[in-house]
């Protein structure tokens, strides 16, 4: 396992620096694709730069820029790679910085290892269910990525509840949720981030719970996944918490999910 986070955190470096390149240059290329979500150049770079490492470890890729791989196919997979090259494009369009590399790695419908990597700020997250979470600052300085990481809390020290959500764009589904909690917790407060960003702010401590009452996809949120339940924390369903998020259905869009803290 150790090696093959090794091989999922080179690659998600190495398309940050290609991530970059883009990002600090006149042009991003940007085409709408068929859901009308955007896409540039950075994201295929990305996706070429981690297709060429990973496809070394013999384990089939599923990547958001990928080629559609029908169901048929893949659900015969009980291990794999899952992708999202550039997680927040439009993060990524506004040059705001909170967009990620996002690497997990799935076995039967489980994301057991998670890799998220923050270009701007040269910020690296991992974990997996056996060695825990951790986050590394000055992840491209560092010699040794396991020996230098700091390991991940899930849990915090005050008595603030936060809630990760939009401070713009809540749904009725969201305000409804926050309302609920407003009755059990005395402070409640709203944080906010793009991308995966989100839930690395539950596996850090930084954040209490995150309802997402909205459209993602599997490859949004398998390497968060992944760091939060390394972490000691949990994505659910919200309609059923009894019930884990799972990976490699036959349709990839996720149904609506809660990530928390135990």
């Amino acid at each position: 396992m150790k090696d093959l986070i090794k091989t999922a955190i080179q690659a998600s470096i190495e398309a940050g620096k290609k991530i970059l390149e883009v990002y600090n240059s006149s042009d991003f290329e940007v085409q709408i694709k068929s859901d009308q979500s955007p896409l540039t150049l950075a994201d295929r770079e990305a996706h070429n730069n981690i297709m060429e490492l990973l496809t070394k470890t013999g384990i089939p890729v599923l990547s958001e820029e990928g080629k559609n791989i029908p169901y048929n196919e893949r659900k015969k997979w009980q291990r794999f790679w899952l992708v999202d090259p550039l997680d927040g494009t439009k993060e990524f369009i506004k040059r705001n910085g909170e967009f990620t590399v996002n690497i997990a790695l799935i076995e039967n419908g489980k994301p057991i290892m998670g890799v998220i990597y923050v270009p701007v700020t040269d910020v690296l997250y991992f974990g997996s269910a056996h060695q825990g979470s951790f986050r590394l600052n000055k992840a491209k300085q560092k010699a040794d990525w396991f020996d230098e990481a700091e390991k991940l809390p899930g849990s915090k020290n005050d008595q603030t509840y936060r809630v990760v959500a939009s401070r713009s764009h809540m749904s009725p589904e969201t305000e409804d949720f926050i309302q609920n909690l407003n009755a059990d917790h005395p402070k409640v407060e709203i944080v906010s981030k793009g991308s995966s960003l989100k839930l690395c702010l539950i596996a850090e401590g930084k954040a209490d719970i995150y309802p997402r009452f909205g459209p993602t996809s599997e490859w949004d949120t398998a390497a968060g996944h992944a760091i939060i339940t390394a972490s000691g924390g949990k994505v659910v369903l919200a309609d059923n918490p009894e019930l884990d998020l799972k990976y490699n259905k036959e349709n990839i869009l996720n149904p609506y999910f809660i990530a928390k803290l135990q």
